[in-house]
């Protein structure tokens, strides 16, 4: 393990997060790493801290009576408002019998897709399910792939432009599984979730908020990708531009 990968997982080891088989790799590789051992006593020292800080604060009582008279009081709807629904209604029934309700379905698949993606993501940082495999090389990590996939994801090591690859791992978008590749910024997760498409369809990358994340997603050759993490808009567009430079001048 090298330092970069422990320093990922220093935290979780602190609060107790990881599985018996990771929290060997890291204690196995702080026994011998100074640079690591100083981290690993200044995050615990941080994590006492605040252990012994009483930093909880409950609102008073007044506050909350405060906010509740502040807010308005519920009413019957009147009759114009029930007329003005009953005519939304007639208007939504004539934009389906145009077709342009498959337009809102397809807006609800996509938030119910983007909700999933985010989930994915949540879920990858708890202990233990981050990687299935775990190696900075992209000729360990994209082999893993074979064979449990349709089609393996491309695995681009982009650790000389500032984004560390850690590994991947197989997880499920959509009731079916997907490759995610993971990376690293400072001691940010970026997972990026790779999904092969129904059709050769190019779309252009776009950047969209959700729960706090940043996802940054685009379709090129057969494949959907989604990046997800906390970092900036900025950096996480930075990560998707490099990965999609990289991908083409590896095709060329």
């Amino acid at each position: 393990m090298t330092c970069d990968e422990a320093e990922i997982l220093l935290h979780a080891l602190v609060d107790g997060e990881l599985d018996a088989g990771h929290a060997r790799e890291v204690e196995a590789h702080i026994a011998t790493c100074p640079r690591c051992t100083a981290e690993l006593a200044a995050i615990s020292e941080m994590h006492q801290a605040i252990a012994d800080a009483d930093l909880r604060y409950t609102a008073p009582v007044a506050l909350r009576r405060r906010i509740e008279a502040a807010l308005p009081q519920a009413q019957a709807p009147s009759r114009r408002a029930v007329l003005r629904g009953f005519a939304m209604g007639s208007a939504v029934s004539a934009i389906a019998a145009t077709g342009l309700v498959a337009i809102v379905l397809r807006n609800d698949d996509e938030s119910r897709i983007t909700s999933e993606i985010v989930s994915a993501h949540l879920r990858s940082l708890q202990a233990g399910h981050l990687t299935d495999v775990l190696s900075t090389d992209q000729h360990t990590v994209k082999p893993w792939f074979n064979g449990r996939l349709d089609v393996a994801p491309p695995v681009i090591d982009l650790t000389a432009l500032g984004f560390t690859l850690i590994g991947g791992r197989l997880d499920y978008v959509d009731a079916r599984p997907v490759g995610a590749i993971v990376y690293r910024r400072r001691l940010h997760v970026i997972n990026l979730f790779v999904a092969q498409t129904a059709n050769s369809e190019t779309r252009a990358a776009r950047t969209e908020t959700f729960q706090g994340f940043n996802i940054r997603s685009w379709s090129e050759g057969g494949l959907n990708y989604w990046a997800v993490s906390d970092i900036a808009a900025d950096e996480l567009t930075e990560f998707s531009d490099k990965f999609q430079t990289a991908m083409k001048t590896s095709a060329g």
